[in-house]
């Protein structure tokens, strides 16, 4: 739809052009006024910028495709380009003719009553197209055709000059076409300079005034983003396309890290109808993150699973120790590469004398296939274990014990009740005595999974 409606805006503007144009040029030769004359010109070049301005709206609409992955939207650019080109022509060619007649050579000029229709009848048409092209231009974000509205208020107040010069010709000032030929120029110059300067900060990828600062503005208000690193942002047509880069915490998940890049991409959006945003993320260390949250750190980019983190210092010496898991098909040589491997990298970054202690566990990449036991087997061993969960106060009861068998050994899961104000620490440690007791009372227990619950 808006693509019709920028279409049809500037093809209008080609038959107001076309029509203003012949005007003028007939009037002026009939009348020799340099000031009408001067207007033809302008009015022949708003013509041609016109016919760019239609034709480049029509190829700019265009979808990316895989030779122009921004789009078609800087043939706009290149259009308002070719249009700054045609003002500056033809700025120089009204103010050598106007000098010209001023200083060598005298031209009788006729005031005729069609001299001055011509002119209003442009200024009002000026007036229609202007508003016209400017309200579509706001709406669709067109720079072609805010150039093209440009043309146009450019008239407006050029046209005005030449009605003042052909009054003070009706008058007996013979010279004030001339100058009023003059002034038109100016305006043209003026007009140009506008439009170059934008479509030259298009063309070379200069950033919209303002935006950076105000994307900035929209980041630091996004929860969990650190700092901004880069903005980089490119205008085409009614689109901007932003390049960011942004510090987040190493610590954060991947899920959390796309929750954060969702919220940030809707704000923009919001801020900026049209922005195509493209974020890259950089994890950084942020000052508060532990030791312990550093080692689970390094391991995750080695792909490895560590657990049971110790960190103490003794001495002004700092010890670690931890679980690490590794794939169980690996010989103790390759698991002992990938541990040394790991330890390194921490000695790396913590600094300073530090020792490091590994325990290896074997991990199961596969799922594996168990089953169940006889049911009288099965109650004989949940009996023992409610036993063994009476020796401990602390555990208030017991239930949905599964025992599995794989292979030849057990592995079994209870849930238990400790009272709801019961530190986790204390809890660990009752879970830790109660696979030791189960452990040592039934030997082919393999794994036991003790699963808390507050009372």
């Amino acid at each position: 739809m808006s693509s019709n409606k920028k279409q049809a805006v500037a093809l209008s503007s080609v038959l107001a052009s076309l029509f203003l144009t012949v005007t003028k040029l007939i009037v002026g030769l009939l009348t020799m006024s340099m000031g009408i004359i001067s207007e033809a010109m302008h009015s022949a070049l708003d013509l041609g910028a016109a016919l760019l301005t239609y034709f480049s709206v029509r190829i700019s609409d265009k979808p990316a495709d895989l030779e122009h992955p921004y789009g078609h939207g800087k043939v706009e650019s290149v259009s308002a380009f070719i249009e700054t080109g045609l003002l500056f022509i033809t700025s120089a060619w009204i103010i050598y003719e106007a000098v010209k007649r001023l200083i060598f050579k005298s031209v009788e000029v006729q005031a005729t009553w069609y001299a001055f229709a011509v002119i209003i009848i442009s200024i009002i048409v000026d007036i229609s197209r202007s508003r016209a092209l400017s309200k579509v231009a706001k709406e669709t974000k067109s720079q072609a055709l805010e150039a093209d509205a440009l043309h146009f208020s450019s008239d407006i107040y050029s046209s005005g000059v030449v009605l003042l010069g052909l009054v003070f010709v009706l008058l007996g000032q013979s010279g004030a076409d001339a100058i009023a030929a003059l002034a038109v120029a100016v305006f043209v110059i003026r007009a140009g300079y506008q439009l170059g300067k934008r479509t030259i900060d298009v063309l070379i990828d200069s950033a919209p005034a303002g935006i950076t600062e105000n994307i900035k503005e929209i980041v630091n208000g996004i929860d969990g983003i650190v700092s901004v690193e880069r903005v980089r942002v490119r205008a085409l047509g009614p689109t901007a396309f932003i390049d960011l880069v942004i510090n987040l915490s190493r610590k954060l998940s991947l899920e959390k890290v796309k929750e954060i890049i969702s919220a940030l991409e809707a704000k923009v959006k919001e801020k900026i109808p049209g922005a195509d945003l493209l974020v890259h993320t950089q994890p950084v260390q942020m000052d508060t993150e532990t030791i312990i949250e550093s080692i689970q750190i390094l391991a995750a980019r080695h792909n490895l699973a560590v657990h049971d983190i110790v960190a103490d210092n003794l001495n002004g010496r700092q010890f670690i120790s931890y679980d690490l898991e590794v794939l169980e098909h690996l010989t103790i040589n390759e698991a002992h590469q990938v541990a040394s491997h790991l330890e390194e990298n921490i000695k790396k970054e913590i600094g300073g004398e530090v020792e490091i202690n590994t325990h290896i566990e074997p991990l199961k990449a596969e799922a594996i296939f168990s089953s169940n036991l006889e049911p009288a087997e099965t109650a004989r061993l949940e009996k023992i274990i409610f036993g063994l969960v009476k020796k401990i106060p602390a555990i208030l009861d017991a239930h949905n014990i599964l025992i599995r068998k794989i292979d030849d050994q057990l592995f079994i899961t209870v849930h238990c009740l400790v009272p709801g104000q019961t530190p986790l620490a204390s809890t660990h440690q009752f879970s830790s005595q109660l696979e030791y007791s189960i452990k040592s009372r039934l030997p082919k227990v393999t794994r036991i999974v003790v699963h808390f619950e507050p009372k």
